[in-house]
């Protein structure tokens, strides 16, 4: 298999990060990728796009994509990781304020009693008001780097929130799929009982006529019994299994009873042009990635923020102060004051304080490295993994829809054969039993299909499509 090099923050600005203008203290290092997919054989590849829409709709649902956009619009989860972003940006603006001067204003009015000789009293009223400002001057970039370290956070909130709207949806299409797997399942046992209660009601007419003991009827009506008694267990799947997607579209059970129970019931069938792509399109899509690089550039940036605590810092202040007796004259020239000063301020000795709390930022950016390094090989391994998925459910699909198909003509001709008194109710039964199995796995593995182009689309950070 081919692989590349991938270059740590020259890979950064591929995700388009270095819009935060920020540049790393650690040595760019490599991260091999391969150049693509182990088990994407016979996938078509595609450029990345950020719309989740089209992949779901070409499971060809139509009630699965109104619940999934109704949750992304509704979900705690979605209105909690979008107020993060919120916070995150008053944060950085907050933190950009250190780089302009502030100015404050100030107002003061006075009054004063004395007694004279003559046993009267004299007053007066003092008025003064005043503007001061002041401002540190970056002069190595503290501030600065704060800045761009808050500004990192608020790209790895927005990412956050891309991570939560994608996991949300599969969480969804998953809760989907096992739906109508237990629905799919409850109509094939109704079917099977009423098959069984034609074999049972023909098994007790052979008993009454001679043709059978009791024994037959007796095992043919425990047949039945045991498949009514599998009815309530998947009524009580699909209960929970419509709670669970209110539940995570952020309703209250039972709002969403109506939608899901209108138009197909059966289970998404992705379709097999589903599209992947190259290595370096999983880093580019990937929200958590992009968290973890964000992250990253937010490590590099506070390591410059604690560095410039060594040097120097230079603040300005000024005043402008009015004071003077008598409201009236407050805005004369001559009461007028003002004054300007600059201050140089240093560290000489801490006992090592900066130098420590520089070592800590660098080790946290070494974790914060590591961290990213490990979120991208756990996007790879991700990939492989619902690949390798998406292709053997498919082969073992084939398999039993052969298996089901000839379980099911073989059920016939044993229904006849009872018919007609040429076998016995054993082998009906048997036939029964193997063809119920049969189409239990069946559905089964069809969801098992679907769940692992699902965790394909959360594997490659979203999902597209060839030529969408």
């Amino acid at each position: 298999m081919k692989s590349t090099s991938f270059l740590l923050f020259p890979g950064l600005a591929i995700l388009g990060l270095s819009a935060c203008g920020v540049s790393s203290l650690i040595p760019h290092r490599e991260l091999p990728l391969p150049a693509d997919w182990k088990n994407a054989a016979a996938f078509p590849v595609a450029s990345p796009s950020r719309d989740l829409a089209r992949w779901w709709k070409r499971f060809d649902d139509p009630t699965l994509n109104r619940v999934i956009s109704d949750a992304l619009a509704n979900s705690p989860d979605v209105a909690s990781a979008s107020a993060r972003i919120r916070e995150s940006r008053a944060q950085r603006n907050a933190a950009a304020a250190s780089l302009f001067p502030s100015l404050s204003g100030s107002a003061n009015t006075s009054t004063s009693e004395s007694k004279n000789d003559g046993f009267g009293k004299n007053s007066s009223t003092s008025n003064s008001a005043g503007l001061s400002a002041s401002w540190e001057v970056d002069l190595f970039g503290k501030n600065r780097s704060s800045v761009e370290a808050a500004a990192a956070t608020v790209g790895a909130s927005e990412e956050n929130f891309h991570s939560v709207q994608a996991a949300l949806a599969s969480e969804i299409a998953i809760a989907y799929t096992n739906l109508r797997v237990d629905e799919a399942s409850l109509e094939t046992l109704h079917r099977t009982l009423k098959t069984r209660e034609e074999t049972n009601q023909l098994a007790q007419w052979r008993t009454q006529s001679g043709e059978a003991d009791s024994l037959e009827s007796s095992q043919s009506l425990s047949s039945l019994e045991q498949a009514r008694a599998a009815v309530p267990s998947l009524e009580q799947s699909i209960g929970q299994a419509r709670n669970l997607l209110a539940l995570l579209s952020g309703k209250t059970p039972g709002s969403l009873d109506g939608l899901l129970s209108s138009g197909k019931k059966s289970i998404p069938n992705p379709a097999r042009n589903l599209a992947v792509g190259i290595p370096a399109d999983t880093i580019r899509q990937r929200p958590d990635v992009r968290v973890a690089g964000y992250q990253l550039l937010a490590a590099a940036a506070n390591i410059r923020a604690t560095d410039a605590e060594r040097f120097p810092s230079l603040s300005l202040s000024g005043s402008l102060g009015l004071n003077t007796v008598g409201a009236g004259r407050l805005f004369n020239p001559e009461s007028a004051a003002t004054g300007i000063a600059a201050g140089i301020t240093s560290p000489i000795f801490d006992a090592g304080r900066i130098r420590a709390n520089i070592e800590a930022s660098s080790a946290s950016e070494e974790q914060t490295y590591q961290t990213y390094r490990s979120t991208v090989l756990t996007a790879l391994s991700e990939v492989e993994d619902a690949l390798i998925a998406c292709r053997r459910t498919t082969e073992r699909l084939e398999i039993l829809e052969k298996a089901t198909a000839a379980a099911r003509e073989a059920d016939t001709l044993a229904r006849q054969n009872y018919q007609a008194g040429v076998t016995d109710i054993l082998t009906v039964l048997e036939s029964q039993r193997s063809l119920l199995g049969l189409e239990d796995s069946l559905f089964n593995v069809r969801a098992s299909r679907t769940i692992a182009y699902i965790q394909l689309y959360k594997a490659l950070g979203g999902g597209w499509s060839s030529g969408s």
